[in-house]
């Protein structure tokens, strides 16, 4: 029998690959942020934001004059204008004090410190709004008639309608300062004279500032004499309160039957006989039958 070879009696083994040398990369150890001078602490406590600005609101009573007023005018304007809004604050204190002790120091800026006023009273910063409306009273009860000379160039009117809007919106403890700043303004100008201004906002388009002139005006006309009454125009009330009886806010019907209860008592002071005939037919004359009827009606209500 013939032999096989050797070489194929046993399987052939296959040679096992060679494992490679694995490299080794050196690793760069991370710098931490306390390296490149930042300190970034999970554990501690953020720093706290800053405490925002608080605005004391002082009452007139509690205001003090000056010690040295003529340098303190000079620098007067410039806070006014100033970008810190907290400044402004503080400069609108020093138009109160001047206003209340040192009123002949003011008058000659007084224009334009009234134009920072209404400025002022726009911005949507209550604190800053509502001191300058409290600036506004006093600068009202300081002046008086004499804001009227700046009606050419429209600052009386600006203010007088920022007072009104300012009283006119929801937030309560602005709308209470305007409010009182409006008495101001009305105590402190003779009525004839602030009914020609107040005359054109009680038609005014916007429901809250239509009432609200209607409330100062009522306040002005029931303050005049039967002469200034007479003066203005019975009539001319009367017609003005009768466009107001059926407004949609209760505050201005208020206010127009508060006009026709004046000119009442004004009227029938007159010395007739009988007044409440010659009412009647002064009504009945001088307005027409629906018209009269209407204000008859207020005063028999």
């Amino acid at each position: 029998m013939a032999l096989r070879p050797i070489d194929n009696a046993l399987p052939a083994i296959s040679e096992r690959p060679k494992k490679q040398a694995k490299a080794s990369i050196p690793i760069q150890s991370q710098k931490k942020p306390s390296d490149f001078g930042v300190v970034n602490d999970e554990n501690k406590a953020p720093l706290p934001p800053p405490a925002e600005a608080s605005i004391d609101y002082i009452s007139s009573e509690n205001l003090k004059p000056f010690q040295d007023p003529e340098s303190k005018i000079q620098s007067l304007v410039e806070g006014l204008e100033s970008k810190d809004w907290v400044k402004v604050c503080e400069s609108l204190n020093d138009v109160r004090r001047f206003s209340l002790y040192h009123s002949t120091l003011l008058l000659p800026i007084l224009e334009k410190v009234i134009s920072v006023v209404v400025k002022a009273m726009s911005n949507p910063r209550s604190a800053l709004c509502k001191t300058s409306i409290m600036a506004a009273s006093d600068i009202f009860n300081a002046f008086g008639e004499k804001l009227l000379d700046f009606t050419d160039s429209g600052a009386f009117d600006r203010l007088l309608l920022q007072l009104l809007l300012k009283a006119s919106q929801d937030k309560k403890f602005v709308c209470e300062e305007a409010d009182r700043s409006l008495k101001a303004m009305a105590n402190s100008i003779a009525p004839l004279l602030l009914l020609k201004k107040l005359g054109g906002y009680v038609n005014h388009r916007n429901l809250r500032v239509r009432a609200k002139a209607a409330v100062s005006f009522s306040n002005s006309v029931s303050k005049m004499g039967v002469e200034e009454m007479k003066e203005f125009g019975f009539v001319t009330l009367l017609q003005l309160a009768l466009d107001l009886l059926n407004d949609r806010l209760p505050e201005a019907r208020e206010a127009a039957r508060s006009i026709v209860f004046s000119v009442y008592k004004a009227f029938t002071e007159n010395g007739d006989e009988n007044p409440e005939e010659a009412w009647q037919s002064f009504c009945l004359t001088s307005l027409s039958p629906i018209q009269a009827q209407s204000v008859i009606k207020v005063i028999s209500s």
